[in-house]
């Protein structure tokens, strides 16, 4: 089985090809492909790359369906005995991807540190 562990928006989401996920709002418009830029993990059949923190020859790409609103939530505050209510709500918008493709050019690579001058 082959997987990924991608970050956007400051969240995590494990996707596999083929498969539809609702983001954050991206300023894309619909039918643009997306290279997701962060990928943390990449699993094909029995091998897993683990970056550290992302996998550097890793891409996942995946093409722009549409640009669409959540459910409603409804945020209520309350303070007792001084008579304090507020009841605000809205609607949070997503992006709609489908993932495309996930490949690997090789296995990752840590950060190397630059030697000193002596």
């Amino acid at each position: 089985m082959k997987y990924a562990v991608i970050k956007s928006g400051g969240k995590q989401y494990k996707v596999s090809e083929g498969e539809e996920i609702l983001l954050d709002k991206l300023p894309l418009s619909k039918g643009e492909t997306y290279v997701f830029p962060e990928v943390l993990l990449v699993r094909d059949g029995e091998k897993i790359t683990v970056g550290s923190p992302f996998v550097t020859d890793a891409k996942v790409a995946g093409k722009v369906l549409d640009q669409v609103k959540g459910d409603k939530v409804t945020i209520v505050k309350f303070k007792a005995k001084v008579h304090y209510r507020r009841r605000l709500g809205f609607r949070p918008l997503y992006t709609k991807v489908v993932i495309e493709k996930i490949s690997i050019g090789g296995s990752a690579t840590k950060k190397q540190k630059k030697d000193k001058p002596a």
